[in-house]
């Protein structure tokens, strides 16, 4: 097909699994997804691919979205020149980050929509961001026009830019020092230099929640009693459920705050980080019973499953944007507090949500907030009024593609709550997930990546994916003992270490397995960022599961775990920021990892019970009669008492029978 052709093409996002793509099914540009079907048209037709990568909650994709794909001026010189191809960076996380190192290697920086021009083969050679639309008919131009006089230099470009990107590939971790208390520390003092002291969490604005770092931090604070890492989980933690960052109303933490001090949050939230944060509240309240953690923790469980369930299965995000104004549905201004809520209540509420009458946000709203502890009582009644009320207003899109990797983390932190919270239903909300994600989301004996309305996508899961399920399925077995989840875990790892595992770097993992379709790059990225590493997690989840199969499959996946810790410990040496939940990892592998196995019956223990709220994090807590799993093997209740077996890595302590026994086996900080 040649330029002049182009008209007769179509945009067929219609026929996409991804609410992002189709909410560009009706723009004029002759949208396609990434098939061999698009590259080969522009092979045909000569012309470079133009790339546009986003999501569904991404504000600065609606607004270039707005200002250019829906114009029909930028949309007929797109047509003309280019094969347009649009991917939604959650459903193909593998193009987005290879797509992505280009991008920032050429620009400095990252972020999205993303705007990538391909050679027909796939080879980048010129990236960017957003464009507002006369800078984008601009850029069309040029490239257009260096396309058809100066081709020499495109095509040396995307060689050299490959070339680069694959030295950069290759020079990836690849072991450090050994992985050992020293290591932990070292990583913890490093990261604890780089603590916000006045806000609260780690670097300026944009401001992210330090999941992963929260995660590793209290592992270590239970393995050294270290005040000043409890002290950091305790005032980010409090700073951010107290800020707008966190929904005051119904729950939920927006993805970042535009600011240092967590008060202007970038609306959408998404899945992944509600899920990782509420684990981390959870597993804070579990050892410190601190009321805030406790009642952040219950309502971010409560957010999942009021705000983010689609069935038994959990959706992306929530938009940043309500009728294409960002933040409309939360934010307030003294006026419409009053008349809300009667001139009284309306003081009272403008006083405890801080919302001023010059506004934190624009156009004189606020976000609000919660910085002080008020009668909780009127507290509530308020809250609910106000949450009445903004049901009314237009409400953020939501973006309801299931993600496996994001489902699984959901699984885990709801496990992991419903111990901490002694809450029953949020560990039925996880059985439910995996039940459906097993049911849906496996095909032909083969795991992807996501689904929409029931529908599994075509895109194949990736490591992460194999990862975050499979530890979700693991702590759903040590919850129930249910021998299933551990054989569905089991099979995930056995599928990850086939496909995914470097043959030729032990220890080393990519990120797309080696049957996927393959890219200009293999993605293989160790560094944990917004979410963690599929590498961390894979790691952490073989380091369970190591202590809960049978010998031979055990010595396989703790071999790999040793190897993957052993490879990236450079990352806690140089930057352990970068590698908060490698950091949670290590903090578990040094304490061997900590097994508990209580014999009894596991539905009345009062001893299990005990050893899960004691339990550190990482810690291998299982229950049942002996025999029925790994570590209960040939361990039986005492004198007609329930007994808990202690044991790091493969050295046991002598069986207890009370729970102050137990306490003092653990030697868990109070």
């Amino acid at each position: 097909m040649s330029p002049a052709d182009s008209s007769s093409a179509t945009n067929t996002l219609g026929l996409a699994t991804s609410p992002y793509l189709r909410q560009h099914a009706d723009n004029p540009v002759h949208w396609q997804q990434w098939t061999p079907q698009a590259l080969a048209q522009a092979a045909a037709r000569d012309v470079p691919i133009l790339l546009s990568i986003g999501y569904a909650a991404c504000h600065w994709c609606h607004v270039m979205a707005h200002e250019s794909f829906e114009d029909d001026e930028v949309a007929a010189a797109m047509n003309a020149g280019f094969v347009c191809i649009k991917v939604d960076r959650e459903e193909r996380p593998d193009i987005d980050a290879v797509y992505m190192n280009a991008t920032v290697a050429l620009t400095g920086h990252g972020g999205w929509p993303m705007t990538c021009f391909l050679t027909p083969d796939g080879r980048p050679f010129f990236c960017g961001t957003y464009y507002p639309k006369e800078g984008f008919l601009q850029l069309l131009s040029a490239v257009s026009d260096t396309w058809q006089s100066r081709r020499g230099e495109v095509e040396e470009a995307g060689d050299h830019i490959v070339g680069e990107l694959r030295k950069v590939s290759a020079g990836l971790p690849s072991g450090g020092p050994n992985v050992a208390p020293e290591l932990c520390d070292h990583a913890v003092a490093t990261v604890l230099r780089e603590q916000d002291t006045v806000h609260g969490g780690f670097g300026g604005a944009p401001k992210f929640p330090p999941s992963a770092l929260l995660e590793a931090l209290l592992r270590h604070y239970e393995r050294t009693g270290s005040p000043a890492a409890l002290h950091a989980v305790a005032q980010a933690g409090n700073a951010m459920a107290r800020g707008g960052i966190y929904d005051q109303l119904a729950g939920g933490f927006a993805r970042y705050s535009v600011d240092n001090a967590w008060v202007i949050p970038h609306f959408e939230k998404m899945l992944y980080d509600n899920a990782l944060l509420l684990r981390a509240y959870a597993h804070w309240a579990r050892r410190t019973a601190d009321p805030l953690a406790r009642r952040v923790a219950r309502d971010t469980a409560n957010f999942l499953l009021d705000d983010l369930a689609d069935g038994d299965l959990f959706v992306s995000s929530l938009d940043a944007d309500a009728d294409g104004r960002e933040g409309s549905t939360y934010v307030w201004t003294p006026e419409q507090l009053t008349e809300v809520l009667g001139d009284d209540d309306g003081r009272w509420a403008a006083g405890v949500f801080a919302v001023t009458e010059d506004g934190t946000f624009e156009h004189g709203a606020s976000v609000l907030q919660a910085p002080a502890d008020v009668d909780e009582q009127r507290l509530q009644r308020i809250r609910a009024a106000l949450l009445t009320a903004r049901r009314i207003r237009i409400q953020p899109g939501r973006d309801d593609k299931v993600i496996t990797s994001w489902n699984g983390l959901a699984i885990t932190a709801l496990a992991e709550a419903s111990v901490a919270l002694d809450e029953p239903e949020f560990a039925h909300a996880a059985r439910r997930c995996a039940t459906a994600l097993l049911d849906s989301h496996v095909v032909a004996g083969r795991l992807r990546r996501a689904s929409l309305g029931g529908v599994v996508g075509e895109s194949a899961a990736i490591l992460e994916d194999h990862a975050m399920l499979a530890s979700g399925l693991l702590a759903l077995y040590q919850l129930t003992a249910d021998q299933a989840w551990l054989t569905a875990a089991s099979d995930l790892l056995d599928t990850a270490l086939a496909h995914f595992a470097d043959p030729h770097q032990p220890g080393r993992w990519y990120d797309t397995a080696d049957d996927a379709e393959q890219l200009m790059l293999r993605p293989a990225d160790p560094v944990d960022g917004a979410t963690p590493s599929g590498a961390s997690t894979i790691t952490e989840a073989l380091l369970t599961a190591a202590h809960l199969v049978e010998d031979e499959r055990a010595q396989r996946y703790l071999h790999a775990a040793g190897v993957a810790l052993q490879a990236h410990s450079v990352l806690l040496a140089g930057a352990p920021r970068s590698a908060g939940h490698w950091l949670a990892v290590a903090e578990a592998a040094v304490r061997g990892p900590l097994q508990i196995a209580v014999a009894g019956d596991p539905s009345r223990s009062a001893l299990l019970a005990e050893a899960r709220r004691l339990a550190p994090g990482g810690a291998i807590v299982v229950g049942g009669q002996a025999d029925s799993s790994v570590p209960l093997a040939g361990r039986n209740r005492i004198a007609d008492a329930d007994a808990a077996y202690v044991c790091r890595g493969r050295v046991c302590d002598l069986p207890v029978t009370t729970a102050a026994e137990l306490a003092g086996a653990l030697g868990v900080p109070g």
